[in-house]
């Protein structure tokens, strides 16, 4: 019978350590948040959700890894280890933000504040260890090896996160022909994004009759195009009636039309970035 094998370097490494402090961390965090029993609600279920499923997936990666399991799957685990330690930086960092300012009311008193402003805390500190294994896990300049650790690849779960946000955000809008245009365009670009984010991990790309590098190049300049559409469209339309309505109050619907065009500037942002770092990957070669 073969022996069972342990690679140690999985927890010893900075990787590793990285990884054990974001499973302890976002351990704490949800039982910290569960000892309260007050996390109803969208906003709550939405950071508990995020907590849990971070602590799972990371525990799970770990095992894998320690027992050397990984290479018998059939997806490319280190662009899956990269857009997931990216995906979790950005879902705890939202949930860093929106848990105290939804469930932290001022003055902050009593032990179940206590508990809740102490999750917060290690909830940001949970995300600085996701970000440090970001950091650790980024290929170098000209390394192409794994394309979800590069900036183009990191960029491309951002700009899925950030249309998620804005769907999240898109509960009514009016049937204006500018609105719909947009909505659209968000819809296109996420749709798009997220099957070359799957394809990659399931190494289906390679099987492409074309010069992948050059297709992604054209299509992050159209997504560029459609989102500068966008970004100009949407509070074009959303605002017409000018500033915020006495009447609104948080989370109205003018809050949320502020809110996606704001997603709108960072997505737009990502995209040109993703552009400007494709293009040099792409036609700009570093000489031998």
């Amino acid at each position: 019978m073969a022996r069972a094998t342990m690679n140690l370097r999985a927890v010893t490494s900075w990787v590793g350590i990285a990884r054990l402090f974001a499973v302890v961390l976002s351990c704490i965090t949800f039982s910290l948040v569960a000892s309260t029993g007050d996390f109803g609600g969208p906003y709550g279920t939405w950071c508990m959700f995020t907590w849990c499923f971070c602590f799972a997936v990371t525990l799970l990666v770990l095992f894998l890894e320690l027992l050397e399991i990984y290479p018998k799957l059939p997806l490319s685990w280190d662009d899956f280890t990269s857009a997931f330690s990216m995906l979790a930086v950005l879902m705890v960092f939202t949930s860093s933000v929106v848990f105290p300012a939804t469930f932290i009311s001022s003055p902050c008193s009593g032990s179940k504040c206590a508990r809740q402003a102490v999750a917060t805390t290690i909830s940001f500190l949970c995300f600085l260890a996701y970000a440090l294994e970001v950091g650790l896990t980024r290929a170098k300049p000209g390394d192409i090896s794994s394309f979800l650790s590069t900036v183009p690849g990191l960029l491309k779960v951002f700009e899925t996160y950030v249309a998620c946000l804005i769907f999240c955000l898109l509960d009514t809008y009016s049937s204006e022909a500018g609105l719909q245009w947009c909505v659209a365009v968000y819809s296109i670009c996420f749709i798009i994004t997220l099957l070359i984010i799957i394809f990659t991990i399931g190494r289906c790309l390679s099987y492409m009759p074309c010069p992948l590098e050059k297709v992604l190049v054209g299509y992050n300049a159209l997504a560029l195009v459609m989102y500068l559409t966008a970004t100009v469209l949407w509070p074009l339309y959303s605002f017409k009636e000018g500033g915020r309505p006495a009447s609104c109050s948080r989370g109205c619907r003018w809050d949320k039309n502020l809110g996606v065009t704001f997603l709108t500037i960072f997505n737009l942002i990502a995209y040109l970035v993703d552009l400007v770092y494709s293009t040099r990957m792409v036609f700009i070669r570093a000489p031998p």
